[in-house]
């Protein structure tokens, strides 16, 4: 009585071979795997770095106040990063060139288009846009925001942090 084995295989058992008179068993032979090893691993790196290039953000960029001309002139700044193919960017650019004349000599508003420049973005590690920073004028940075927010907004978290740019306060400190 010629039985099969009852026991069952594992998913990565390999069925017994039956040997033939006529077809003899011939194993497998590793020599084409080997061959693309090396060639995959090289794929592999390849792709590793340039999704770290790609990807990376550098911890010492990140609110660098040099790189968003923070603290120019000893002023306080406004940073925003958005782009003009946004609906809530291109609602804050209004607002954003009236600060700049309103409160000029008072405060830095600084606008970045990170479809123009993606490294801001990452420079910054922004996640939405627009993203609003405030930085003091030295540079160290206060607050963000992300999304539209209004010029009374705007205003009001100044005012929270300490700042007054009424005509004749004092720009260099804080009330």
């Amino acid at each position: 009585m010629n039985q099969e084995n009852p026991r069952p295989r594992s998913l990565f058992e390999e069925p017994a071979a039956k040997a033939s008179a006529e077809q003899p068993v011939v194993p497998k032979h590793p020599s084409l795997s080997w061959k693309l090893l090396p060639i995959t691993g090289v794929i592999l790196l390849v792709g590793a770095l340039l999704t770290l290039k790609n990807t990376g953000t550098n911890p010492a960029h990140v609110g660098n106040p040099a790189t968003a001309d923070a603290g120019v002139q000893g002023l306080p700044s406004l940073l925003d990063l958005g782009s003009t193919t946004s609906i809530p960017c291109r609602m804050m650019a209004p607002i954003l060139e009236e600060l700049q004349k309103e409160y000029k000599g008072r405060l830095n508003v600084r606008v970045v288009d990170v479809n123009r420049d993606p490294a801001a973005g990452r420079e910054y590690a922004i996640s939405v846009i627009p993203t609003q920073i405030f930085f003091d004028a030295s540079g160290k940075e206060l607050w963000r925001h992300e999304g539209f927010i209004s010029k009374q907004d705007i205003l009001a978290k100044w005012t929270e942090l300490g700042f007054n740019f009424e005509k004749g306060a004092s720009r260099d400190e804080p009330r």
